[in-house]
């Protein structure tokens, strides 16, 4: 079956076949958030490897976090630059038992 694409390129025309087009862009945006890049990289990162013009990306991008919203919640805490780094003195840790009769002893007060 033979595809109208834009000057011979590799990818679909935006104009010709939008819906592939925009298809293909939700496509580059996931491949983005496997390497954890936020917006802005990835926004960046099509426009240079891609040519895909920013808005279009941009746009792609706000319909995807509309239809994802819990996804992209946990996705931006945890690419967050900003989060706490937890460092040992932060970890509760377990008491350590000496053995199984001392085990047994603390179970049972809890």
């Amino acid at each position: 079956m033979y595809h109208n694409y834009h000057h011979h390129s590799f990818h679909p025309c935006l104009h010709c076949h939008p819906h592939s087009y925009i298809r293909m862009v939700q496509h580059l945006i996931e491949r983005c958030l496997l390497l954890h890049m936020s917006q802005d990289q990835c926004i960046k990162a099509l426009a240079d490897h891609a040519s895909i013009r920013p808005l279009v990306t941009l746009t792609v991008w706000r319909e995807l976090q509309k239809e994802n919203k819990d996804f992209f919640r946990s996705y931006f805490h945890a690419i967050s630059p900003y989060r706490p780094f937890i460092t040992s003195r932060h970890i509760q840790r377990a008491p350590r038992f000496t053995g199984r009769r001392q085990w047994m002893q603390n179970r049972w007060k809890a």
